[in-house]
């Protein structure tokens, strides 16, 4: 059944971040808290090189579990011979790569996010209130779209 819309409660997703650039962003002029230095040329390549890596391991990752899975689910067969405990195991094992694979396709997207921001200029810029996450952070977490105070928020919320 599908829920009617009635005037009113439909909602319009707003983001306190600025619309993507045409262009990408210079280096300089990618947000950062007051006090804080301009990111360099050289340190927007290694955030990059970092989050273009960590894709390259991930999709390798991800193409590992997914055949590991084929060749589980091609040996877990009808289960006939196998007692309890070897069919637990399987099941837990099959499980157990599901969840690594799982694991590995978010963090590939919360990198291809991250370049996308990279490119759009709005890299460093929280999503949810949209002032500068911190370029520390950014350098330790290169994946973060939210700002210190936004994530505990979140945290405390969940």
């Amino acid at each position: 059944m599908v829920a009617k819309k009635t005037p009113g409660t439909a909602t319009t997703a707003q983001s306190a971040v600025p619309k993507a650039r045409v262009a990408a962003a210079e280096p300089g002029e990618l947000a950062v808290r007051p006090g804080e230095a301009p990111w360099t040329p050289e340190e927007v390549g290694e955030a990059r090189a970092e989050l273009l890596s960590e894709v390259e391991r991930l999709r390798n990752e991800i193409s590992t579990s997914e055949a590991s899975l084929v060749g589980l689910m091609r040996d877990s067969g009808d289960g006939a011979g196998d007692d309890q405990a070897d069919t637990g195991t399987k099941n837990i094992t099959r499980e157990h790569e599901m969840a690594l694979a799982a694991n590995a396709r978010e963090m590939l997207t919360q990198n291809e996010h991250a370049l996308e921001r990279l490119d759009a200029g709005t890299y460093g810029l929280c999503e949810n209130c949209g002032n500068p996450i911190g370029k520390a952070r950014m350098q330790a977490f290169p994946r973060a779209t939210l700002c210190v105070e936004c994530k505990q928020k979140q945290e405390r919320r969940s």
